[in-house]
């Protein structure tokens, strides 16, 4: 992550005890479907307009797509929910592959909205805990942008070159 291009929120929530009991579905997929929620939630707290949940484009996914209270910016949020830190931060899960796969989806989100006139803007939601306990959410803004990816890639290519 670029760090001169974030801001870091962090926010410590109460929740009320909700049971996610599907029995075909891993724990992994019910956190994550869980943190998806409550990422959600928070965002429309905020005021964003949440347009899309999930929203897929061939094999890549926008976990949600909302515009922002001032209506002026478009935003794809990634959500990365773990029950704790053993595996690290939440958003380090979020690398230069996951990120072109957004990139590539927000590109076809966007083409298909060409008449609007609004900024674009990659966030990502960070969530640590679970449904019963402590759970701490960062929210990312502007974490990543789709004019670094390129810059990245360009600079790799001039390497190979030398």
């Amino acid at each position: 992550l670029h760090t001169t291009h974030y801001t870091l929120l962090t926010t410590h929530y109460s929740l009320h005890t909700t049971h996610y009991t599907l029995p075909t579905v891993s724990t992994h997929n019910i956190i994550g479907q869980w943190g998806e929620d409550l990422a959600a939630e928070y965002l429309e707290k905020k005021g964003w307009y949440i347009r899309d949940r999930n929203w897929r484009y061939k094999h890549d996914e926008i976990d949600i797509v909302c515009i922002d209270e001032e209506d002026t910016t478009l935003l794809f949020v990634e959500v990365k929910t773990r029950s704790s830190l053993d595996g690290g931060r939440p958003e380090e899960a979020v690398d230069e592959e996951k990120r072109k796969n957004i990139i590539t989806a927000a590109g076809a989100y966007s083409r298909m909205f060409r008449k609007e006139n609004r900024h674009r803007r990659f966030d990502i939601i960070s969530i640590v805990g679970t449904p019963t306990g402590t759970v701490d959410i960062r929210h990312i803004e502007d974490a990543f942008r789709a004019f670094d990816m390129f810059e990245d890639e360009t600079a790799r290519l001039t390497q190979r070159r030398l």
